[in-house]
């Protein structure tokens, strides 16, 4: 594949009000970058402006699946973000091409309840150790499938 088409995202500083256009790697990495900064409670209410209507959202390992429920999906998330305590996070790695972005993290978290997280394979009150995987696929310059592909771990 060309470096044309596939760009990591440490190159760019994002401004959420300048949209780079539909089409792009440029505008899959944005939506992909506000996607991970508004996944806070704060924020949530955001992360539907970068949902196509028809957005597929699924978490295989937990069968969670949502398809065309724009207010379920952040309704979903505001659950995730009460159920856990964030200690710490970090990019693994992102990068993209103009309908794809894969985005590799990692993040210290504490379960506090089971409520957010449908068929959690560890008890509530666990440190975990948290690799998530997001596989975004864009369609007309917003998200149109969601993949999270979490890993429970405990801390080392």
């Amino acid at each position: 594949m060309s470096e044309q088409l596939v760009q990591a995202a440490d190159v760019y500083d994002w401004d959420e009000h300048v949209k780079p256009p539909i089409g792009t790697v440029e505008r899959a990495l944005w939506l992909a970058h506000w996607h991970m900064e508004w996944e806070n409670p704060e924020q949530l209410d955001k992360l539907a402006e970068l949902y196509h209507p028809e957005v597929e959202w699924e978490t295989p390992g937990r069968r969670i699946y949502q398809k065309g429920n724009v207010p379920k999906i952040i309704e979903n998330y505001r659950a995730i973000c009460d159920s856990l305590e964030f200690i710490s996070a970090r990019r693994v790695d992102r990068f993209a091409t103009p309908d794809r972005v894969f985005d590799d993290s990692e993040a210290l978290v504490k379960l506090v309840s089971g409520h957010g997280f449908p068929n959690h394979p560890m008890p509530v009150g666990s440190l975990v150790d948290m690799r998530i995987v997001h596989s975004f696929h864009i369609k007309d310059g917003l998200i149109i499938r969601e993949n999270s592909y979490e890993l429970w771990r405990k801390p080392v």
